[in-house]
């Protein structure tokens, strides 16, 4: 069964079956050293955009927006922040944030089809949720972002990072677009450090996973493939901490959630 959406006609929509974007000895390599990476990645959402949220929260056991509200108070927001949710998807960490009683949030993506979603789900909302207050979707590059110098208090990015073409350059990016004494909040999958632990993850992330899930998306441009292999290829915890140290970020927290599967990082 695949997710079907509703038209502004009434009538029901079916996604049609995705084309490939990855290819199986593209992902034997490392995925992230691809010159095209960026291309692909934006390919690859645009195909799973519609069966995102519902992949997300049923191969999640529903624990996702636990991790993003952790990732929310770990924030410390204030009345006074303005916060910049990056590669926000759908939206729903950047809705988080709208309900935290930030000053203003935007929502920033790669993937137009993404930020569609993201739309449409805040216009359902609207402002009927007390201290809410309504965030703007944009179009984006985390490697270039279109914010002055010093604009915003916080950045989030949820999931994102390694998909973004050089994670490194996206990191000053952040950085110089924080105010003084901004926070950085990233939250991120990792590999559990307890042997046993970590070999079940990988059963399921690597084998179960991207077979359900792709049946439920009708997914055949390797997208749930491609997201194990980008954990396991991509920066663990600690070295994470040495790039944030490395572009000038300060005070590094990490946090664990569910035996390590995913981390939040808070830097300022």
């Amino acid at each position: 069964m695949y997710p079907r959406r509703r038209l502004a006609c009434g009538c029901l929509y079916s996604p049609p079956m995705s084309e490939p974007v990855w290819q199986t000895q593209e992902l034997q390599a490392d995925p992230h050293r691809r010159a095209d990476k960026a291309d692909k990645v934006r390919a690859m959402f645009a195909s799973i955009a519609d069966a995102y949220d519902l992949n997300n929260r049923l191969h999640s056991f529903g624990l996702d927006q636990s991790w993003r509200r952790t990732a929310v108070r770990l924030a410390e927001i204030r009345p006074t922040d303005d916060v910049a949710d990056i590669a926000c998807g759908t939206g729903d960490l950047t809705e988080l944030f709208a309900k935290s009683g930030a000053q203003s949030v935007v929502g920033l993506d790669f993937t137009p089809q993404m930020l569609d979603i993201a739309r449409e789900k805040s216009s359902r909302v609207g402002t009927a949720t007390g201290g809410r207050v309504v965030p703007r979707y944009e179009q984006g590059d985390a490697t270039a972002l279109a914010l002055a110098n010093a604009s915003v208090d916080v950045i989030s990015i949820a999931f994102g990072l390694r998909n973004v073409g050089e994670p490194l350059k996206a990191l000053g990016e952040f950085r110089r677009v924080l105010r003084p004494n901004g926070r950085l909040v990233i939250l991120e999958f990792d590999e559990p450090r307890n042997p046993l632990i970590r070999s079940v993850n990988r059963l399921y992330t690597h084998h179960i996973m991207p077979f359900t899930a792709s049946i439920i998306a009708r997914d055949r441009s390797g997208a749930y493939r491609y997201l194990p292999r980008s954990v396991e290829t991509f920066l663990d915890r600690d070295r994470l901490r040495e790039a944030l140290a490395s572009v000038g970020f300060t005070d590094v927290r990490q946090t664990p959630l569910t035996f390590g599967t995913c981390v939040v990082t808070v830097a300022r």
